[in-house]
């Protein structure tokens, strides 16, 4: 019994991990101590030194403390959450809707877009969820929108900025698997399109079948004059897209790193809100107080699932995965990833993303280097890498809307109106997540739609 416990004890922490996360306990605490507790118990059994403890402080300080990358973090929190305090994503989104009135579901398309410019400036899904449910989820129901497609639109367009970037998530990735987060945010862009892509045909045909799923929008809402429809464009569309472009151009064109494109990003809110005569004292400190406890929270689980991952590479966890997958027949590279994907999918209904890709990706990511992929997507080591982390990154949207723990759905519950239940959430979710794993299929039998833009940049030399 003694030994079985010894050679399965990286196992027998994954699944104690588990247990408490289901708790509910903070999953920062679980993270850091589980890692501590089983150090202790290798302590005990001979398999972990107590030297090896003082190996854990060094680690995080190099690995997280002092990462200039992860510095990009905090500046996206802010950019993001100044765009949502200000008022300015509420503006970008009654432009849409003028725009598209005459398109059927044209304020469901509005939402998708206004999520996808909101990704492409912010990056922060929980802030983006609960800004278009407030803003959006209102005037869907009084147009008379079906319960399921608003608030299965809202939840899957909210989501976009775990994928397009400037995705923190992205960052984090690059972070662990080595790779430059400009490539990886040239790879995700083609990727991310390509879902909104999706869903917006998938409402455009739902409308055109259903027309009283998706009402339009009355033709005398909007502006009245040429003069005000320009004005409205010019105040409430370029500002945000200007500020996409400064962000995402900057990295994509090589003028400035992630981290300083984040600082840009920043700034740029602030000048924004202060154009629109929205920025004061008063809401600069809650924007600021916002920000730090959201930045807080990320990274006291950064340095929770430091301790757990060195923990349990160190008690034999990449050695046991490797002998699980060789007793289950799974040794080629396409039998590890495809398990792989299968597993990043269901541990979506019970962990949040940042859980998921701290703990697997360092598990996995060296075991799928030593099987090649040269046949399929070249013999570069940062291609495949930057391949396997937008396939990740695509698979873990799926995180946010699966139940019972889908984040999204948590989000949306608390700011719904007495009338939307939590049936009508998980309906309205269940085509939008065929979707995205419709958009993964895609990515993992063409790796040209991710590869391509960076490719044609440079940025995998």
């Amino acid at each position: 019994m003694t030994d079985f416990i010894i050679d399965h004890l990286s196992l027998i922490m994954f699944f104690v991990l588990a247990f408490i996360l289901f708790c509910g306990y903070p999953v920062a605490f679980v993270l850091g101590g589980v890692g501590l507790g089983f150090g202790v118990v290798g302590m005990y059994f001979d398999v972990f030194n107590a030297v090896q403890f003082f190996n854990i402080l060094p680690r995080i300080f190099g690995s997280v403390a002092a990462n200039q990358v992860l510095v990009a973090v905090p500046m996206f929190i802010f950019m993001g959450t100044m765009l949502e305090r200000t008022g300015v994503a509420d503006d970008l989104l009654h432009c849409l809707q003028v725009l598209l009135r005459r398109v059927p579901g044209g304020l469901a398309m509005s939402v998708t877009l206004m999520g996808t410019i909101m990704a492409a400036s912010t990056g922060i899904v929980g802030a983006s969820v609960v800004m278009l449910t407030l803003i959006a989820l209102p005037a869907m129901m009084a147009r008379g929108y079906n319960k399921e497609l608003a608030v299965g639109t809202i939840a899957s367009a909210g989501t976009l900025g775990i994928l397009i970037p400037p995705s923190i998530m992205l960052v984090i990735m690059g972070d662990l698997l080595q790779v430059p987060v400009g490539a990886l945010f040239a790879a995700s862009t083609l990727p991310g399109l390509s879902l909104s892509l999706l869903y917006i045909v998938f409402i455009l045909i739902l409308s055109f079948l259903m027309p009283h799923f998706a009402p339009p929008l009355p033709a005398d809402i909007g502006p009245k004059t040429t003069g005000e429809f320009w004005a409205m464009i010019g105040k409430s569309f370029l500002p945000p897209t200007f500020l996409i472009f400064m962000v995402l151009g900057s990295i994509f064109f090589g003028f400035a790193t992630p981290t300083e494109a984040s600082g840009v990003g920043s700034l740029g809110a602030l000048i924004i809100a202060a154009a629109k005569r929205r920025l004061s004292l008063k809401s600069l400190q809650e924007v600021l107080e916002s920000a730090a406890l959201t930045n807080g929270m990320v990274f006291f689980i950064f340095f929770g699932a430091t301790v757990f991952s060195y923990v349990f590479r160190a008690l034999g966890g990449d050695h046991l995965v490797v002998e699980l997958l060789e007793r289950m027949g799974i040794n080629t590279g396409w039998e590890i990833l495809t398990f792989l994907m299968v597993l990043v999918f269901f541990l979506g209904f019970f962990f949040d993303w940042v859980e998921i890709c701290l703990i697997v990706l360092p598990i996995f990511a060296p075991i799928l280097q030593k099987v090649s992929f040269a046949d399929y997507i070249g013999s570069e080591k940062r291609a495949f890498l930057t391949w396997f982390a937008v396939l990740c990154a695509t698979n873990l949207q799926t995180a946010f809307l699966t139940p019972p723990f889908g984040f999204t759905l948590f989000y949306m519950k608390g700011t719904v109106p007495p009338g939307v239940t939590m049936a009508h959430i998980y309906r309205g979710i269940i085509p939008f997540v065929l979707l995205q794993l419709t958009g993964l299929a895609l990515v993992m039998i063409f790796p040209s739609v991710a590869l391509w833009l960076p490719r044609w940049m440079g940025v995998l030399d």
